[in-house]
């Protein structure tokens, strides 16, 4: 029913559609400012900085999963899942955990130490989720960002 492979530059519209979702869902309608150039460029220009995997249903686009790979001076290599996102009418049917054990599948490929992603304290169906997957959440280091 669901088909889940790598994206293509070709599907970055309906990425980007789904981004403005969550970010409407995590109540920051107006957060969203990348240009669809710039989200392309990105991903699939001559330098990506992300890879993303997809879920479609009947062809089209309905949830994705964004990860780059950091690095931790203590342990190495380390996917960050930047967002995993499954439109509203497709949620509750399997497609999240096609999705993350996709990224699973994909770190221990590429031999990366494990996978990090931040959560919002309140999204109680993403985090019950991710307890799905013997989630460590760690409540001792603060999130913190210079805007340039």
């Amino acid at each position: 029913m669901y088909i889940i492979r790598a994206a293509i530059k070709n599907d970055c519209t309906q990425m980007l559609t789904l981004v403005k979702e969550l970010a409407l869902y995590e109540k920051a309608p107006n957060e969203v400012s990348v240009s669809l150039t710039h989200f392309e460029e990105s991903g699939f220009g001559s330098n990506p900085v992300y890879w993303a995997f997809v879920a479609e249903f009947e062809g089209k686009v309905i949830a994705m999963a964004l990860y780059y790979i950091r690095y931790s001076t203590w342990k190495g290599q380390r996917m960050y899942l930047e967002d995993i996102i499954v439109t509203e009418q497709h949620r509750n049917k399997g497609v999240g955990k096609l999705l993350m054990n996709k990224l699973i599948e994909e770190a221990k490929e590429k031999q990366l130490h494990g996978i990090s992603w931040q959560v919002l304290d309140w999204n109680e169906p993403a985090i019950a989720f991710y307890k799905q997957y013997e989630t460590t959440f760690d409540e001792t280091w603060l999130n913190a960002a210079i805007n340039v």
